[in-house]
This record gives structure tokens, C-alpha cells and sequence, in this order.
């Protein structure tokens, strides 16, 4: 009896472990036959009964013991479960804290590095992007004339980017176009350059220039330094900049934190136009025979602002930025100074309407008077390839206030209410001297019998600019003024983003030669609403859609600005531009 009670004991034993194991596990092993209480695993107990392998008691003691593994088994999956969605949490953070952190880089290819070589000299990465867009640009002026460009384009950027001995740095960018403001190439309008015609297809237009070359020197936590052709180091707006331009010169950047607060300070000091020589003797040459008395002229930014954080997924960001400017002279050929394209000259904005207005002639209220390769032959009145100075840096000392407020609209979607403010302090005397030397230039043309009198009232209320824009879309990405999916800057896979705004800018507010030549035309006097959505499809393919429209703002004046794209129409009236993207990052 007692061998028997012994093989008994052990059967129960091992039949009862085994039993509770494959209770316990099979919610883990996806087995409903070993789910307490199924159908199967009744029977498979009251199968062990009837053996005499457990007693009744036996067996509820280990369908008790299974029920208590499965409700650890259950506790440990809850727990990993919330592990995973904290660790989900801190990856979003760690992307909103890069995209606060790039205050002060807004011309920026990539977010992160992608390809990269070791050095004696320190790590290299090389960055850069292929994009093909199509693109819808149409113009309408108060007469309703219009223009309309349907074109095909194509942009190339390849860039390094390294690590020096003693906390030094450098970096360039290779890109297509030579214009400051656009790197884009339009198909079809390359020929054979030189000698006999050969056919269509040609690469006159399909140059490499240099879009960024630069040495930075980190020496503390708290300061950068730089110096070259630079990406923007400041934190601004398309208001104020087209994020394609990049500034040449130097800028020091300061940073330093308290408590929540990162503190920041930008300085720049740009190179604006280089007329040198500075003197040259009449009869060597220099503009014509005339010689020549004049001063490069400088640019200079005044930045500081503040990121507060004021919760994991909140942050709210400002800054105040002066701009000003030095060296700029009045072109005169009397006195040996010349300094084309004329910033010195006072800046107008109209078109030539009443310029080419007279007997024979006629006019039309749109017509720019764009002319390549002439300029204005009165002194002091200079404009080059305009008949009206459309580039002037007189009266010019704006401040500007951009801002952002970051946070989290869902789980999974981020969104940013941002703006930007400018004044120009010297608006209401850029104004009247723009009034002022259209009456003067007008008179003149009237002696000739060619120009037509059309004065008006200087409009010294018309300088200030503002933006005021949301946005919102995936936390996989870095978010910023003039970074983003729709900037082509982010390329993170399944990443997503929504952007839109309302601008507007005053014809004396800002400087025309800066502003984006997009959205809209790189002109003054426009107001309207800019929207865009952008996708990407994979970790280095996206696509965009933007669509722009813009109306005039004071009907009394024209719409001043140099832009390339359509300079034969001031004023315009209407403006619609769409662009359809197709982009790969690198």
C-alpha cells in the first residue's frame, strides 16, 4: 500500500505540474486547450480524476494555481505594455527637443546625418536632396492682362559637413541655379550654349554653383561661431527671408539656459554688395572712364530671444531681431560714385506705366518696364533693368518679432501656432522718398514727351508686415519657421504635416530683395494665404502640395520687388501659385 500511495503521490505530482503548466502557458502559446475553464482542459482534468492521478480537491487546487499564473502572466503583459507606451512618450519628446533646438539654423539639409566617413580630421557626413516639381504660377493686373507659367523643374543640393581638431567645424552645399532665392531649373529652356544650333535638351542653364561654404569654431557649451557663406543663423520667418537665401559674413550665437528658459542671443554681420574698388582713378576703366569713390555695403542683424518649456510637450518660443544697414550711397555720375544695382538709390516699387505712357505709345497698368542689362541714366535715381527702383535700401531699420507656441493636439500628432511681426521705423521717410523720386523721374520723362503725370500722396502708413499660420502632423519629425515635411527638410517614414498662413506685407515695410520669391513673388504691397501637405512615403522619399493666393493691398501703389520669375508685370493685382513636389533626401 504504501509503494502504491508513493507512485500515486508522484504521478499527482508530475501530472499536476504538468497540468498547471499548460494552463499557465497557454494563454501565452495562443492554445485555448489550455485555457482554464475551456472545453479541453475540463476534460483533461477529469480525465487525470478518473485515473485516480488527482483527487476532486487536487485538481481545483491547480486550476486555482493556473488562474493565478495567468493573472501574473496578464499583470507582466499590462507592464510591458505601459513601458512601451512611456518609451513612445520620451521618443517624442526627444523630437520635439531637437525641433526647439533648431532656433537657429533655418536653411538646413538634414536633420540627421546619413552618410559619414572617419577622418583624421573627425567625422564627415554628406547630406543633399534631388527634387522634381511642376509648378502653376499665374499673374493678373488691374486691367486684366495676364501671364501664366505651367513649368517643369528640377533642383539639385550635395553637401559635407565636418568635424575640425580643437572644436572647429566646416561645411559647403553644392546646388543648381545661380539665383540667391531659387535652385530650380526649368526643363526644356536649355540650348546648345555656343556654335551651331545642335537640338533641343541642352545644359546651358543646368550649372553647379556654390550654395554654402563656411568654418564654425565651437570653443564653449554656450557660444558658435562662424564665418563664410552661412545657413541662416538666425531664427526667422519666410516673411522676412526665403529660406533658399544664405547670408555671407559672420554671426555668433549665444545660448544659455535658466531653469526652463533657454535664452539665446544671434548677432550677424553680412556682406551685403561688394563695389570695390573703393577709389579708382578717372581713365582706368572703372565705371566707363569716370573712376569711381564708393563703400561695400553691410547688413547687420541684432537678435535674442527665449524657448520656454513649459511642459513635456509644450514650449513656447520669441525673439526680437533689428535689422540695419551700412554703407549705402546715392549713385552719382558727377561725382565718380556708382554703385549698381543701386541699393543706395531711393526704392520705388511701381511699374512703368506712366514712364512709356505718352503720344504714340499708349500704356498698359500692368507693365513692368522690365528691361535686362539697362539702367536708369538719372543721378541719384538709379535702377538697373527697371525703370523704377525696385531694390532700394534707403530708410530701412525694421524689427521683427517671430514667435511659435508647440504642443500636443493627440497622442500621435503634434501641432505649432506660429507668427511674425515687423516694423519698419524708418517706414514713413522710405515712403516719401519713394514718392518724391517717382514725381522727379515722371517730370523728367514729361520734358522728353514721353511720361505721362500721375503722382500720389506718400503712403507713410504702409509699413509694417505680419504672418500668422498653424500647423499640425506626426511627432517623427523636427518642426520649425522654415523646417518641416513641407520644407523638405524632415524625411522620417510615415512622417506627415499640415501648414498653413495668412501674410502680409506693406510696400516700405521690408527689404524686397530678401523676402520669399514663392509665396509670394518676392513682392511687397501682397496679402494672402499660403497652405501646404506633405508626405513621406518611405525614409527618403516625400511629396508636397502648395498652393498660394494674393491680392494687392493698397490699390494706389505698385508692387515693388526684383523677383526673376515674373518681372514683367507691377502692379499685380492677383496671384495664385501651385507647386506639386516629388523629393528624395540623401
Amino acid at each position: 500500500m504504501q509503494n502504491i500511495e508513493i507512485k500515486r503521490r508522484a504521478v499527482w505530482l508530475t501530472g499536476g505540474s504538468l497540468m498547471a503548466a499548460l494552463l499557465a502557458a497557454g494563454p501565452a502559446l495562443g492554445t485555448e486547450a489550455a485555457n482554464p475553464g475551456s472545453d479541453s482542459s475540463e476534460l483533461l482534468l477529469n480525465l487525470f480524476i478518473e485515473k485516480g492521478y488527482v483527487s476532486q480537491a487536487e485538481a481545483d487546487k491547480i486550476k486555482a494555481e493556473a488562474e493565478k499564473r495567468k493573472a501574473e502572466l496578464d499583470q507582466y503583459k499590462a507592464e510591458a505594455q505601459a513601458l512601451k507606451t512611456e518609451t513612445e512618450a520620451l521618443q517624442a519628446q526627444v523630437v520635439t527637443l531637437q525641433s526647439q533646438s533648431v532656433a537657429s539654423q533655418t536653411n538646413l539639409l538634414p536633420e540627421i546625418s546619413r552618410s559619414t566617413s572617419g577622418s583624421a580630421l573627425g567625422k564627415m557626413t554628406f547630406f543633399g536632396d534631388v527634387r522634381l516639381r511642376y509648378e502653376d504660377r499665374a499673374v493678373e493686373d488691374p486691367a486684366g492682362n495676364k501671364m501664366d507659367f505651367q513649368r517643369s523643374r528640377y533642383a539639385l543640393r550635395f553637401g559635407v559637413r565636418g568635424d575640425l581638431p580643437d572644436d572647429f567645424n566646416f561645411g559647403f552645399r553644392l546646388e543648381t541655379a545661380a539665383n540667391p532665392r531659387s535652385p530650380w531649373v526649368t526643363l526644356g529652356t536649355s540650348s546648345s550654349a555656343s556654335g551651331p544650333y545642335q537640338g533641343p535638351f541642352g545644359k546651358s542653364t543646368d550649372g553647379i554653383n556654390v550654395g554654402q561654404i563656411y568654418l564654425g569654431w565651437h570653443p564653449q557649451d554656450w557660444v558658435d561661431l562662424e564665418l563664410g557663406k552661412l545657413p541662416n543663423p538666425l531664427y526667422t520667418t519666410p516673411l522676412i527671408w526665403d529660406s533658399d537665401l544664405n547670408p555671407e559674413g559672420a554671426a555668433e550665437h549665444f545660448k544659455y539656459t535658466v531653469g526652463e528658459a533657454d535664452l539665446f542671443a544671434t548677432l550677424g554681420q553680412f556682406f551685403y554688395g561688394d563695389f570695390n574698388p573703393s577709389s579708382a582713378s578717372a581713365g582706368l576703366g572703372v565705371n566707363g572712364l569716370l573712376g569711381q569713390n564708393t563703400q561695400n555695403i553691410f547688413m547687420f542683424a541684432w537678435q535674442g530671444g527665449v524657448n520656454y518649456h513649459i511642459g513635456p510637450d509644450t514650449s513656447a518660443k520669441i525673439a526680437a531681431t533689428l535689422y540695419n544697414y551700412m554703407g549705402l550711397e546715392r549713385s552719382s555720375v558727377n561725382s565718380g560714385t556708382s554703385s549698381a544695382p543701386y541699393f543706395g538709390d531711393p526704392y520705388v516699387g511701381e511699374g512703368a506705366s506712366y514712364y512709356y505712357g505718352g503720344p504714340g505709345r499708349g500704356y498698359a497698368s500692368g507693365y513692368g518696364g522690365y528691361s535686362p542689362g539697362t539702367q536708369f541714366n538719372l543721378p541719384g535715381y538709379g535702377s538697373e533693368s527697371y525703370p523704377f527702383n525696385q531694390v532700394g535700401l534707403n530708410d530701412l531699420l525694421v524689427v521683427d518679432v517671430p514667435f511659435e507656441v508647440n504642443f500636443k493636439l493627440a497622442k500621435n500628432v503634434a501641432a505649432r501656432v506660429f507668427g511674425d511681426f515687423a516694423y519698419n521705423l524708418d517706414g514713413a521717410q522710405r515712403a516719401q522718398a519713394a514718392a518724391s523720386a517717382y514725381s522727379y523721374v515722371l517730370s523728367q520723362q514729361i520734358q522728353q514727351g514721353i511720361g505721362i503725370a500721375n503722382s500720389f500722396a506718400a503712403q507713410t502708413h504702409d509699413v509694417k508686415a505680419y504672418q500668422f499660420g498653424f500647423g499640425f502632423g506626426s511627432t517623427n519629425f523636427v518642426s520649425g519657421p522654415m523646417q518641416g515635411v513641407v520644407y523638405g527638410t524632415s524625411d522620417r517614414k510615415h512622417a506627415w504635416e499640415f501648414r498653413t498662413y495668412w501674410q502680409h506685407i506693406e510696400q516700405y515695410a521690408l527689404d524686397p530683395n530678401l523676402i520669399d520669391s514663392d509665396f509670394f513673388e518676392g513682392r511687397e504691397n501682397m496679402q494672402g494665404i499660403y497652405a501646404a501637405f506633405a508626405y513621406c512615403f518611405t525614409a527618403n522619399v516625400y511629396a508636397t502640395v502648395r498652393y498660394g493666393y494674393a491680392s494687392r493691398i493698397n490699390n494706389l501703389l505698385g508692387t515693388g520687388g526684383s523677383n526673376q520669375d515674373i518681372p514683367q508685370m507691377n502692379p499685380i493685382n492677383s496671384y495664385n501659385l501651385l507647386q506639386l513636389d516629388l523629393g528624395v533626401r540623401f
